[in-house]
């Protein structure tokens, strides 16, 4: 195995921008692979939680299942569980979301994945 300052003397080595590229572009699929395994993938039916970060407040910890994306993955639709549907409704800060009483589990649209916790780990996992 290569240390550190062997990889990085051949690649001050290197006399082409595309074998330069090539090694960028192998350490960039590297950093993808170990970053993917550390931070859950978010996909339609799994679980989870809308972190503190989100605005407004009273979206904050509500739980449920995660819906499909929009069409770049940043965003989800995440259908609330009954009875962070019932919080919301009744939640005095809420005033955007109009919720009958009729409805069980209310869906969300468009919420950041940067604010969608998972709590559950996949099925096939």
């Amino acid at each position: 195995m290569l240390t550190t300052t062997e990889v990085r003397d051949h690649i001050r080595d290197l006399k082409d921008v595309e074998s330069v590229a090539a090694v960028q572009e192998a350490a960039t699929s590297r950093l993808l692979q170990l970053d993917a395994a550390r931070k859950p993938v978010i996909t339609p039916g799994r679980t989870g939680r809308i972190d503190t970060s989100i605005r407004p407040a009273c979206l904050r910890r509500l739980t449920g299942t995660v819906q499909q994306p929009n069409r770049t993955g940043t965003r989800f639709d995440f259908l609330l569980d009954a009875d962070s549907t019932a919080q919301l409704r009744r939640d005095p800060r809420n005033t955007r979301f109009q919720i009958p009483e009729s409805v069980k589990r209310f869906r969300l649209s468009k919420v950041p994945a940067a604010c969608i916790e998972l709590t559950k780990a996949p099925a096939d996992a």
